[in-house]
């Protein structure tokens, strides 16, 4: 929940915002405006504010609990205690600095970069120049001595030196310390991010060589990012390099969703000469034709059912849906028949479970369908998709894959839906929300992560989807409960923005458009809608039978049944 203290503390910070230095705004502009940014010219934004319909879901994902990392959330009482263990770290790296180089210098030199320091942020800072680089140099000098775990995990020794002991509770190799997974989820929100760049300063200077300092670099966000992907399957685990990082959430990221867009495409497009949704320009002239055909379509159906029965009273039913009236009326058109007295109450529910084949692949529900027809974004109904336990029942079939979410796919032939294993821990739900607030904040196009997190969270609904996808080795719980993992995934609903994404678009309408044609799942929709939602067709049923009823009895007073039927009186 919101603490009191978070509470205290935004509303502060509105009260200073409204009473800043405005001198020292303008002096800030003025200079910034006057530099010469060489190197630093187009450095994009890359840490944002978390999307307030974001926060106002899960608050304690998205502020830190235990370190204030930059300066969105800088001296907080609840996190001042952390606060003597970034000086340490920062006396620690003072230490190991080359020749008679002192930490001082090392924010003259970050001092250098404010403005490329300050372009990264998307809020304004009210800082002055050296107050910022001082809380940079301190910050990033604690993130590396804590990431240096993670480089000693991939073979590298960071510092030369082992982990002291005034560190020791917060640093742990095996990441099961209470304290090491608070700071390490800390360290993963948007707002509590620093440019990657500083790291790369502070290493640097520590080393001499840029190339060193890299390679040091690359092996801690290699090995953070193999501890936090849920995706711990992946056989060929992909590469990043470090000039291309933001910040650390942005490494994760780049794990997660490559840049290149086109790894995710298909082709969907029909041909040039075909529509994908054909309209029938001569509708109204083929209306009657059609109309007959779709009365024949029922008949037959019904004509299959009885042909199978061989009892007296049916042969009766045969005789009468074999004479000419009935034939008479079922050549009418379908339209005429459902506007005599009484068929009205059937059209629905009959052309439900006989005509609505065709219709039912451009109905809004089935996944994005209409996302190749039109380029509006898709809206709340339109990605709604079964819950793993209705496609399971219905004959889907589904396979963990070693992979990553390029590698999710439906097989409409071998009714087989392909997703990737997913490790769920302590750390996960603040890593996925922060991945999904960082992807709406900072994506110009699709909206991948978003969307593998609007899949998952689609179709599962309950404890029994996760234990069906548990078995099936696509969820790895290391969590309590699978209750837990269901809530997780179903707390996950809010999204910033809707967007089409083709390859997941694809999957969602294959598999709706499979599992909306199964008998089964037709004629569970069929009776609940039409028979047990319906107190006007379960009238009209129970009026036909007491009629038919009411006419045997008649029949039967004035001729005898047994006759009629050739049914033998003698018993023994």
């Amino acid at each position: 929940m919101y603490s009191s203290s978070q509470t205290a503390t935004r509303s502060s910070s509105n009260k200073s915002n409204s009473s800043f230095d405005e001198l020292g705004w303008v002096i800030q502009i003025r200079r910034t405006l006057d530099e010469e940014l060489e190197d630093d010219t187009g450095v994009p934004v890359c840490i944002f504010n978390v999307p307030k319909t974001l926060l106002a879901n899960k608050p304690d994902c998205y502020i830190p609990q235990e370190v204030a990392i930059g300066p969105y959330h800088p001296w907080r009482s609840e996190l001042y205690e952390m606060e003597r263990f970034k000086v340490a770290a920062a006396k620690r790296t003072q230490k190991q600095f080359i020749q008679t180089l002192k930490f001082h210098n090392l924010v003259d030199r970050l001092m250098k970069h404010e403005t490329r320091i300050r372009a990264c942020f998307h809020k304004y800072l009210h800082f002055n120049g050296e107050t910022l680089a001082w809380m940079m140099a301190v910050d990033a000098c604690f993130l590396l001595e804590f990431l240096q775990v993670y480089a000693i995990k991939e073979g590298k020794f960071a510092f030369n030196g082992e982990i002291l002991s005034t560190m020791s509770h917060l640093m742990d190799y095996a990441g099961r310390k209470s304290a090491h997974n608070a700071i390490l989820r800390d360290l993963m929100m948007l707002e509590n991010q620093i440019p990657l760049f500083i790291l790369r300063k502070i290493l640097e200077v520590q080393y001499s060589s840029l190339e060193e300092a890299d390679v040091l670099l690359h092996s801690m966000l290699m090995g953070l990012c193999k501890e936090l992907t849920p995706f711990k399957m992946i056989e060929d685990f992909p590469n990043i390099k470090v000039t291309d990082c933001a910040h650390l959430l942005d490494s994760l990221y780049q794990i997660f969703v490559p840049k290149s867009e086109e790894q995710f495409e298909i082709t969907t497009e029909a041909p040039e000469d075909q529509n994908p949704f054909p309209i029938d320009e001569n509708r109204g002239e083929e209306k009657f034709e059609k109309d007959s055909s779709d009365v024949k379509k029922l008949l037959n159906a019904i004509w299959s059912l009885l042909s199978k029965l061989n009892k007296a009273p049916v042969s009766f039913i045969k005789r009468v849906l074999l004479s000419r009236p009935v034939k008479l009326l079922f050549k009418l058109p379908w339209t005429i028949i459902t506007r005599l007295p009484g068929f009205s109450i059937l059209k629905q529910p009959v052309e439900y479970l006989f005509f609505n084949e065709d219709k039912e692949e451009i109905k809004p529900e089935n996944g994005s369908s209409n996302s190749m027809g039109n380029n509006k974004p898709p809206l709340l109904e339109e990605i709604t998709i079964p819950s793993v336990s209705e496609l399971y029942n219905s004959g889907i079939k589904f396979v963990a894959t070693k992979g990553d979410i390029t590698s999710i796919s439906f097989d409409a032939k071998s009714f087989t839906f392909k997703l990737p294993s997913v490790s769920l821990d302590v750390n996960t739900e603040v890593v996925l929300r922060n991945l999904v607030a960082y992807e709406a904040s900072n994506a110009s196009g699709p909206l991948f992560f978003t969307r593998y997190i609007e899949l998952m969270n689609g179709i599962i609904d309950t404890e029994e989807d996760v234990k069906v996808l548990r078995e099936k080795g696509i969820v790895l719980n290391h969590l309590k409960s699978d209750k837990e993992v269901a809530d997780l995934w179903n707390g996950m609903s809010k999204s910033v923005r809707l967007n089409k994404v083709p390859f997941l678009d694809k999957v969602i309408e294959d598999i709706n458009k499979y599992y909306s044609g199964r008998w089964k799942v037709k004629a569970k929709k069929f009776f609940k809608s039409y028979v047990l939602g319906s107190w006007q067709f379960l009238t009209f049923l129970a009026a036909i039978l007491l009629l038919l009823l009411t006419t045997l009895q008649a029949f039967c007073s004035v001729y005898s049944c047994a006759r009629v039927f050739h049914i033998s009186t003698t018993t023994g």
